[in-house]
């Protein structure tokens, strides 16, 4: 599936039995035991850089319908908005949970904890899907640092399902629709690597949360008003993400609403680097362990793109995977 222009490639057999536990044990599993398998399936011939993948498994959580690890170019994500999105529609789709018209809830276990989707059905298709995820907040505000080339750059980290740096691309001298893709990734991965290096996370659930996924770089129209803002997330290994991205969303709405930009119910559209639109909203406000935090509504469309099987022959080596970028 795409959704926003962004793939998802849903993993639904051909791995192996992964044992029982929670969803972080699940997911450490797989990165130390079945990584091989991620390379075969994100990466050439298969797929490609900017390739992404949820691997569907059992869930933990009580009342979950189902449980996904999310997969990119570098390892395996906490969480992904454009994934849940398209998990939505193809629960629906699929039968894991019963269409119910106008709204089917499916409820999708993350790395993060329960993300619960609500999935529009007309005349018993599925269509488009919001998304409630967990408590977002602002980590830290208006700070700036000194990168190489491009002077002194201010920026927020917000956490979001994931932890991303927010930066206006102005900043760097950027300009949506006038600069390349490659100008946007090369600002945001030298914001990303020197963050890493010199500013530590934390997070009040679990220390597996606590990384810097990436650097979300946006027009600077930050101010709730009735025109889209537009952004571009630069996440992993200098992967870009086509869609507004989901999780980038909920991290810039607890940090608009952090710095009483935004209020509560106001939707806003977001706008990725391809054109496609997400909306989003401030659902309620709530907490995470010491941090003021809010309930983020994000809302966008799912499409199929189609299915594959994939086969590797035990003497193709370069089947196994490989990236030239």
């Amino acid at each position: 599936m795409h959704t926003g222009g962004e793939p998802v490639r849903i993993v639904t057999g051909g791995y192996p039995p992964i044992p029982k536990g929670t969803i972080l044990e699940k997911r450490a599993y797989v990165r130390d035991h079945l990584d091989h398998l991620r390379k075969l399936l994100m990466f050439e011939p298969r797929g490609h850089y900017d390739m992404y993948g949820a691997l569907l498994v059992e869930p933990d959580l009580p009342g979950a319908d189902l449980a996904v690890l999310f997969m990119h170019n570098e390892g395996y994500s906490t969480m992904c908005g454009h994934a849940v999105i398209a998990l939505g529609r193809y629960a629906v789709d699929t039968g894991i949970v019963a269409a119910q018209e106008p709204v089917t809830v499916v409820n999708i276990e993350a790395p993060c904890g329960l993300v619960v989707a609500s999935v529009e059905v007309r005349d018993g298709k599925a269509g488009a899907v919001s998304f409630e995820s967990v408590p977002a907040f602002l980590f830290a505000r208006e700070e700036s640092t000194e990168l190489a080339g491009f002077g002194k750059v201010r920026f927020d980290l917000s956490y979001g399902g994931a932890f991303y740096a927010l930066a206006d691309c102005r900043q760097f001298g950027l300009e949506f629709g006038r600069n390349r893709a490659r100008d946007f990734i090369d600002a945001a991965t030298a914001l990303t690597d020197r963050l890493k290096a010199t500013l530590p996370l934390s997070h009040p659930d679990h220390d597996d949360l606590a990384f810097l996924y990436g650097t979300i770089l946006t027009d600077g129209v930050d101010r709730f008003c009735d025109q889209p803002t537009k952004n571009v997330c630069v996440f992993a290994e200098a992967e870009v993400d086509r869609s507004p991205t989901g999780s980038g969303v909920t991290a810039r709405l607890a940090a608009m609403h952090a710095k009483g930009e935004i209020g509560i119910g106001q939707t806003r559209v977001f706008e990725s680097i391809v054109g496609s639109r997400f909306t989003g909203a401030v659902a309620r406000t709530t907490t995470a362990g010491p941090h003021e935090a809010i309930v983020a509504r994000v809302g966008g469309r799912a499409f199929y793109s189609g299915k594959a099987e994939y086969t590797l022959e035990d003497d193709d080596e370069l089947g196994r995977g490989f990236l030239l970028r």
